[in-house]
């Protein structure tokens, strides 16, 4: 899952970026409103947290900007501002969340993931299809009660089919999914091939369909049984 950090501070930035690393997410960093305007434009993230006081504009044009584009994007507001009437409008304005600082980075975590199960699986803490179940929560995929030894990039690209069942999926927006930024320094796209016949035959193994399909020419798909 591919976040991005709006935060004009570098060291607060740097610390959610580094922390968000570690609890297996994919992280980009903005520290102005035409930074993130750009950023915004150009990726299709799962989450965005943005800071309302920004260095070239108004983090709460950048929430009007997110839920015109891409309506399916979480947004979690951070500030420093505790006033109502912020509270209120990013709100209204179509932002899932307000954190006020200083937090502390498992509740901003918490929330990520709440967040994240309300915009992608329906507020479920368990994803089930078939006989194959996802806890996000706990980081976890079982098939038949077995658990699943999955890599990061492996599991980052289950959730990532799995919040786009049957839809076509390309190479280039798995790649891009999976390692952000990242990507451009790549020879090829050859380990995304790679990452999906190793997850398909995980989930195969151990005893559940396969639920990935190749459709030439284009991409793959998640099918539910």
């Amino acid at each position: 899952m591919r976040i991005l950090i709006i935060e004009d501070e570098p060291a607060l930035n740097a610390s959610i970026v580094t922390y968000l690393q570690q609890e297996g997410y994919s992280c980009d960093a903005a520290y102005d409103f035409k930074e993130a305007s750009l950023k915004i434009a150009d990726v299709p993230y799962t989450c965005v947290l943005a800071d309302l006081n920004l260095p070239l504009g108004n983090g709460l044009d950048l929430v009007k900007l997110l839920k015109e584009n891409t309506p399916e994007t979480g947004i979690i507001i951070i500030s420093a501002k505790n006033a109502l009437d912020d509270r209120i409008t990013g709100l209204e304005l179509g932002a899932d969340d307000y954190l006020t600082k200083p937090f502390h980075l498992s509740e901003l975590n918490a929330r990520l993931k709440s967040v994240i199960r309300r915009r992608n699986f329906n507020g479920h803490k368990t994803i089930q299809v078939g006989v194959l179940e996802v806890l996000p929560d706990a980081a976890e995929v079982q098939v038949q009660g077995k658990k699943l030894a999955l890599t990061k990039k492996e599991y980052d690209l289950l959730l990532y089919f799995l919040a786009n069942r049957n839809r076509v999926l390309t190479k280039d927006a798995i790649a891009e999914h999976l390692w952000g930024d990242h990507v451009e320094a790549l020879d090829s796209l050859d380990f995304v091939y790679t990452h999906i016949k190793n997850l398909r035959r995980k989930i195969m193994e151990a005893g559940g369909e396969d639920y990935i399909q190749t459709v030439y020419g284009l991409g793959y798909k998640f099918v539910s049984p």
